[in-house]
């Protein structure tokens, strides 16, 4: 009996004991920290007839000048003559640094480097005017690598975000007039066969005017988000919240329906636009601007 008992009280102050601890608290997960939103810009493009990505820049405050998006192409490349234009000097294998290369939509890019060279497939393109413009280079990987690039080919503006990436200098390229193996040659025999079966370069072809208005697809069509001081659309009366009814005489029900209507449409152009604002249709006229 007595050892039951001293067994007894041994549990019963383990007990107490138990009860005396206070839990130990659960690890406490570390804080989330948001990521900090990339930098971006919107960058106007409009495809070639080729179907190639077409953007404006100036070099050196110098231009515009119609470059297409190559991830392809090593680095920036532009022709003799434009280096000739912006005043661009070059090493003995070609390169050259641009002080300010700057993209429409307001994309600046400090010293970037450049290969000077009459690549034949812009001779050869050029000289048949496959692009329906003239093209004066190429946007390569040294340029394209340190964003990162939305492609929505049903909006009218590609998205660059900024990334905290320098790329390395292309390597592999040969000395200057040396690094296509002959090639170079097609761009003339390209211009010369054009020549011979009366096909002309049609560079007649404007810049995709500007509107001057950001604007949203919703559920129930395309509103204006925000009109750009001074521009046509603010100049025209269109106001933020306008909801776009009808363009050129064709109802607008999403992007697609307007990029079909606007899809050609130069700087210059006299556009007519019909709006909803609350329950009150408006019509006016405005000219699209142009951009660089």
């Amino acid at each position: 009996m007595k050892a039951l008992s001293v067994a007894l009280v041994f549990a019963l102050s383990g007990a107490f004991a138990l009860a005396d601890e206070k839990p130990k608290p659960e690890p406490k997960e570390p804080k989330k920290v948001p990521a900090k939103a990339e930098p971006s810009l919107e960058i106007p493009y409009r495809l070639t007839d080729t179907k190639h990505v077409l953007v404006r820049a100036k070099l050196n405050g110098k231009g515009p000048f119609n470059f297409i998006l190559d991830t392809g192409a090593p680095a920036v490349f532009i022709p003799n003559k434009v280096a000739k234009k912006v005043g661009l000097t070059t090493d003995q294998k070609g390169w050259g640094t641009f002080d300010i290369f700057e993209i429409e939509g307001g994309l600046k890019v400090e010293n970037a480097k450049g290969r000077v060279e009459d690549l034949f497939q812009l001779e050869g393109m050029n000289g048949m005017g496959l692009a329906g413009v003239e093209l004066h280079g190429v946007i390569g990987y040294n340029v394209l690598a340190k964003y990162r690039i939305t492609y929505d080919f049903t909006k009218d503006k590609l998205v660059f975000a900024t990334l905290n990436f320098d790329p390395p200098e292309p390597k592999g390229i040969g000395e200057k007039g040396g690094g296509q193996g002959g090639l170079e040659m097609m761009g003339t025999m390209m211009k010369v066969l054009s020549g011979f079966m009366g096909i002309k370069p049609n560079y007649e072809v404007q810049p995709t005017g500007l509107l001057g208005a950001e604007l949203e697809q919703k559920k129930d069509g395309v509103y204006v988000v925000s009109v750009l001081a001074d521009g046509p659309a603010a100049k025209a009366g269109m106001k933020k919240g306008d909801k776009l009814e009808d363009v050129k005489g064709s109802s607008i029900d999403d992007f697609a329906d307007l990029n079909r209507v606007l899809g050609k449409s130069n700087a210059g152009s006299e556009i007519k636009f019909t709006i909803l604002r609350g329950e009150e249709k408006k019509s006016f006229t405005l000219e699209l601007a142009k951009g660089l």
